[in-house]
């Protein structure tokens, strides 16, 4: 088995009083096993970059290729640079390293030792799980408290449990960078917090091990109230990109349609709809990967699911699947009469849902139920975005990317009545609460105890009070209205 290829990044920015002294700290015994000491030189001022190319001549035991990039690339820019050519060279992992000396070469064989063991992605140095050892190694005390703030936001907004955020002392599979979207993130100090947003985006593990803290007379780069302004809007954007809100691009590795499990949730309301009725056949439209499904066949359902796609385990969770895209109208094969059609957050994704309405008729016989789902347009949330002028499509919810028709209760109950359906019973969902779990450590309902049982209540007296600008969702048992006959 071939020798793991190890890189160490060295970022340097006017880094010439310090730069020497810091390869000299390489281990020599850790010498031997690096393939590369890339040194980025981010368009120094001073003599870096000679320093760099004087200190390639006298220790031809270290791999130097050293490079002066002409324009200033930041901070994070330069990480790109490395990592990309860390890729592009095949290595296998690659350490951050700091040309200040504030981070010890020292510790580069307990950097990589993880990696190369198979137990971790990337490896963090910190400073803070050694209690103390911050502080007696010279770290101010505003940057402490500031740290441990940061930190405590950053851990509660991405679901972690580090102790440290703001070390630069980093150690990453390349492999694991080559999976991630790094080229994308910021060029400044803050590309820090984006690539463990990344990493644990990815499912990467993380481990930490303790550092020793050094402050000397170096030049610190970093506007500190810019930095912890830029690192919290990071991380509390990525909370929200799990939840649902926003653009969602650095949710990259999680579903953007989940099932949804909150009592409160359309799902569950409307399975408890679909299990109070007699057992019979029920077609599930836009099934998904067949979890509501399973639920009615355990019920004694018999269940046909219909999809774009076999989603998941699909075919294992329903009696029969019919792949068919709903936009396109209801499939022919299909075989009714159904005791309950299913359609559960469907007539917001299809152009014609008066159409399709209309072809249900011929399944749904006279004693048979239509249960729907559709998201408020007429919510607060949508109206606020319009009002301000920030109207956009969200990952997840009522303004979910892949929605193209929006409904208020009128909008909708008219389209109902034209599509001579009766309503039997209505009812609304309230705030999503549960997807204020997503994401964090402790996953699980957000409506029972605290803050989340009172907004929950709050939300409850708000839809019963005025349900068009308070409910999240619409839900409806329908019928078919007297005289429309079922064509067969």
């Amino acid at each position: 088995m071939s020798e793991p290829r190890i890189g160490i990044l060295v970022v340097a920015y006017n880094a010439a009083g310090t730069l020497a002294g810091v390869l000299d700290r390489i281990p020599e015994d850790f010498r031997p096993r690096i393939t590369t000491v890339l040194i980025g030189d981010d368009a120094s001022s001073d003599s870096t970059h000679l320093v760099a190319m004087g200190y390639q001549q006298i220790a031809p035991d270290l791999p130097i290729v050293a490079v002066r990039h002409e324009e200033n690339r930041g901070y994070g820019g330069n990480q790109k640079w490395g990592y990309r050519w860390a890729i592009e060279h095949d290595l296998d992992v690659v350490v951050l390293l700091h040309g200040d000396g504030q981070y010890a070469p020292e510790m580069l064989p307990e950097m990589v030792a993880p990696i190369l063991a198979g137990e971790a992605e990337a490896v963090f140095g910190s400073r803070m799980l050694d209690e103390g050892a911050a502080r007696r190694g010279g770290m101010p005390l505003y940057k402490y408290v500031g740290n441990r703030i940061l930190t405590t936001v950053q851990n509660a907004a991405a679901g972690t449990a580090l102790s440290e955020w703001h070390s630069g002392y980093r150690a990453y599979s390349v492999r694991a960078l080559a999976d991630v979207p790094f080229e994308s993130n910021s060029d400044d100090f803050d590309f820090d917090t984006e690539i463990i947003l990344q990493m644990v985006e990815a499912g990467n593990r993380i481990v930490e091990i303790p550092i020793p803290t050094y402050y000397g007379d170096e030049i610190c780069h970093v506007n500190g109230l810019a930095y912890a302004r830029d690192v919290t809007v990071d991380s509390l954007r990525y909370r929200a990109h799990r939840m649902g809100f926003g653009t969602g691009e650095m949710a990259f590795a999680s579903t953007s349609y989940e099932h949804k499990e909150d009592a409160e949730s359309s799902h569950v309301r409307l399975l408890e709809w679909a299990r109070s009725l007699p057992r019979g056949r029920v077609l599930d439209l836009g099934c998904g990967d067949g979890r509501l499904a399973a639920v009615l066949r355990d019920a004694g359902h018999e269940v046909t699911g219909v999809d774009l796609q076999p989603w998941g385990e699909v075919k294992e969770r329903v009696d029969r699947f019919v792949q068919a895209d709903l936009d396109q109208g209801l499939p022919a094969s299909l075989e009714g009469p159904f005791d309950v059609v299913l359609a559960a957050d469907v007539l917001e994704h299809v152009r014609r849902p008066e159409a399709l309405l209309d072809e249900l008729h011929s399944l749904v016989p006279a004693s048979g139920h239509l249960l729907v789902s559709v998201p408020n347009f007429g919510h607060w949330y949508p109206r606020l975005r319009v009002l301000l002028g920030r109207f956009d499509y969200d990952r997840r919810g009522i303004l979910d990317r892949d929605h193209v028709r929006f409904f208020t209760r009128r909008s909708l109950e008219r389209l109902l009545t034209r599509a001579d359906f009766r309503v039997e019973r209505r009812g609304t969902t309230g705030l999503p609460l549960e997807a204020l779990e997503r994401g964090s450590a402790d996953s699980g309902p957000g409506r029972g105890t605290g803050a989340g049982g009172l907004v929950a209540a709050l939300d409850r007296a708000l839809r019963a009070l005025r349900p068009q600008l308070f409910a999240y969702q619409f839900l409806y048992d329908l019928r078919p209205a007297p005289g429309r006959q079922r064509v067969d």
